[in-house]
């Protein structure tokens, strides 16, 4: 039986194709002039990029919290603001573990597919928010182990690109399948927009 599909959902686009060398074997330095604009978004830390996930100081959360919890809100533009944040991050986490050799788009979602549905707040608990980070501890500790993975799977797939200018594909699903997770997490934890708790899988 296969499991449930988690609201929160994730996938890049694999390329089938030969990848660009040069920008492969220097992606530690092209990938800087996105990062500087994404560390320049309020509250933006660059470091949160290369996690695949979301620049956590730049989403709207605490305001959230605090709508929910006391008026049973979640305004759309706040929901647009993290989803298209979360998105915009993805992108320069995929291109910066050589996912994709398009440089990442500010707005265009490219081979990056990140969406979540805008939740029906009525249905959401009223407290949980306060403590769903609390909650998502078992994850950041699996997580943790799988992004040391993630760090010898890219440097794996370096080698490989700039030797057969090919992303061998079991490592790209692993490393796609850790960003899944991660985004799950954030989702949950953070941009709260489903009180199901993630799954601990890598897979959809």
């Amino acid at each position: 039986m296969e499991p449930a599909a988690y609201p929160v959902t994730f996938s890049v686009d694999y390329p089938d194709r030969d990848l660009n060398r040069l920008t492969t074997g220097l992606r530690i330095f092209t990938v800087i002039p996105i990062a500087i604009v994404a560390a320049l978004l309020p509250g933006g830390s660059s470091t949160g990029v290369a996690w695949g996930g979301a620049i956590a100081g730049s989403l709207v959360v605490l305001p959230i919290v605090l709508m929910i919890l006391f008026k049973k809100k979640y305004p759309r533009w706040w929901f647009d603001w993290n989803i298209e944040l979360m998105r915009f991050s993805n992108r320069i986490g995929v291109y910066l573990l050589l996912m994709d050799d398009e440089y990442p788009s500010t707005d265009e979602k490219q081979a990056v597919h990140l969406d979540f549905p805008y939740p029906d707040v009525e249905r959401l608990e009223r407290g949980l928010p306060l403590v769903k980070w609390l909650l998502a501890i078992p994850h950041y500790i699996v997580l943790i182990f799988l992004y040391i993975g993630v760090l010898f799977a890219a440097i794996g797939a370096w080698f490989a690109i700039l030797f057969t200018g090919r992303y061998p594909r079991g490592i790209f699903e692993f490393i796609e399948g850790t960003i899944r997770w991660n985004n799950r997490v954030a989702g949950y934890a953070f941009a709260l927009v489903t009180d199901e708790y993630p799954p601990f899988r890598l897979k959809p």
